[in-house]
């Protein structure tokens, strides 16, 4: 893992586990936005799936802190069944208290970082179809469709590509 980053006043740190409650809080409050009736109860007990994020061997879960608080979270991995060159970001978000502050680009470098230090070459991950900050902020950065992956359907997702580029 890379180790940490300062950028100004922020540090990009790898998540421990004494931050799985702030960092399952965190994701709540960005998952509430894009949600206009509320979140889904979808069974899945979210601390838990922190804790193991944060514990897998084969993943990766940064978090951006300011001032002693958590206000960005990335996690990613390989997913079962890909390339070893292929990573997937499983969550991104950023406290909609500090949207617009640089946190989300500072992290996604963070990412990028990692990903060329562990010799990817592509990245995916999925975006909900309402959300339209998260899919306007991953263009910006160079996502785009997956042309392996179109949405089905009535599906609730796009899915989206990176590709990582070489140091």
């Amino acid at each position: 893992m890379i180790g940490d980053r300062m950028t100004g006043r922020r540090v990009i740190r790898t998540a421990l586990r004494a931050d799985a409650r702030a960092v399952a809080d965190l994701h709540a409050r960005a998952r509430a936005t894009y949600y206009p009736d509320g979140l889904p109860q979808d069974g899945i007990d979210w601390l838990d799936a922190w804790q193991s994020a944060i514990r897998r061997p084969d993943g990766h879960v940064l978090c951006a802190v300011e001032q002693g608080g958590i206000v960005g979270i990335a996690s990613f991995r390989t997913p079962d069944g890909s390339p070893a060159d292929t990573v997937r970001l499983f969550q991104f978000h950023v406290d909609p208290g500090h949207w617009r502050h640089g946190i989300g680009s500072a992290l996604h470098a963070a990412c990028v970082e990692q990903w060329q230090a562990d010799g990817r070459r592509t990245a995916v991950l999925d975006v909900h179809v309402d959300n339209g900050r998260a899919q306007a902020f991953y263009g910006r950065l160079g996502w785009v469709p997956d042309p392996e992956n179109p949405p089905a359907e009535g599906d609730h997702h796009l899915f989206l590509r990176y590709a990582v580029p070489r140091e």
